[in-house]
């Protein structure tokens, strides 16, 4: 029996392992299992390859693991509320399957210092990405109110009073009606301040974010 292919199928389930319990936490629809999956089958096969394809062509079939992968990664991405959720969680296996693939290929230490900087992008990144939320923050406005000639300047001036950069995007009429769509950026803050504002003027009779 070749132990060294048993560690390394071990070592493949222990660093997906780890990048799977920290996808698990965090609710996401790639956890545990799947992570520890992707990682143990990318070294098998990529052990395989090594194996079958020997000195003539030993990365035949390691080579296609990227591709299986990123169809396995499109399947986690999925369109939301004015955003595309998933990406990090496909980017995750996309990352995950070439920590296995290095441990199969025997790259024990590159492996498990990738398996660790994943882990660090994934569980402590995240704060700092929101202080850069919270520096700069999109929002998408959509306002209906009755026609009026100034109305949109009316409430582009509210942009500017809260210190938010704003961009129409789309302006609909219907009878009577104005509904108008603005994508703006500024501090959270502002727009916390700016989305209270909109809920008490007296002429928006409907308001979404």
């Amino acid at each position: 029996m070749n132990y060294e292919m048993l560690v390394r199928l071990l070592l493949a389930v222990l660093w997906g392992g780890m990048v799977g319990a920290e996808r698990e936490y965090r609710g996401k629809s790639a956890g545990f299992r799947t992570m520890i999956t992707i990682s143990m089958g990318s070294c098998f096969f990529t052990m395989m390859s090594l194996g079958i394809g020997a000195n003539s062509s030993p990365d035949r079939i390691a080579s296609n693991i990227v591709t299986g992968i990123g169809f396995l990664g499109a399947g986690v991405i999925f369109r939301g509320d004015n955003r595309v959720n998933g990406i990090t969680t496909a980017a995750s296996i996309w990352a995950v399957a070439a920590v296995g693939m290095g441990i199969g290929a025997g790259y024990y230490w590159a492996a498990a210092f990738a398996s660790v900087l994943i882990l660090i992008v994934l569980a402590v990144l995240p704060r700092l990405e929101t202080i850069i939320d919270k520096l700069n923050q999109s929002k998408t406005y959509t306002v209906s109110c009755s026609y009026a000639p100034d109305a949109r300047e009316q409430f582009e001036s509210l942009f500017r009073q809260h210190a938010l950069k704003c961009k129409a995007v789309s302006e609909t009429k219907t009878e009577n009606d104005l509904s108008i769509t603005w994508f703006s950026q500024g501090y959270a803050v502002r727009h916390e301040q700016f989305i209270k504002a909109m809920m008490h003027h007296p002429a928006v009779k409907r308001f979404e974010y």
